[in-house]
């Protein structure tokens, strides 16, 4: 895959994030958050938040399940900001839940659906 004409219209500065981010399901965004390092997930948070608000309007556009293949990549990538947010704003940039149970232990019923 090529990081060139990946994502929407004006959205050419988050091309460098869809192979690593834009993952379809939770656990694979949830495998790509646990596996990535502080300066990563920092890094690819500082990318993303202050996007966010013309990601969602973008996206907005369409029904959810019926987004177009550029724009899926958008959401996918909004879905991980979502993922990687708490662990930066709360968690002071561990990719794990300090405190808490193995996350490997945790089974998502639906993890493997793509959103």
């Amino acid at each position: 895959m090529t990081t060139q004409n990946l994502l929407p219209e004006g959205f050419a500065s988050l091309e460098p994030l869809v192979v690593a981010w834009a993952l379809p399901t939770q656990n694979e965004r949830q495998r790509q958050r646990i596996t990535s390092t502080r300066s990563q997930l920092k890094s690819f948070y500082d990318s993303m938040l202050p996007q966010l608000p013309a990601i969602l309007k973008k996206v907005d556009e369409f029904p959810l399940g019926q987004l177009p293949e550029k724009e899926a990549r958008l959401m996918a990538l909004a879905l991980s900001l979502a993922e990687v947010a708490p662990h930066i704003e709360l968690y002071g940039g561990d990719p794990k839940v300090p405190y808490a149970f193995d996350e490997a232990r945790f089974v998502a019923e639906h993890g493997e659906l793509a959103y």
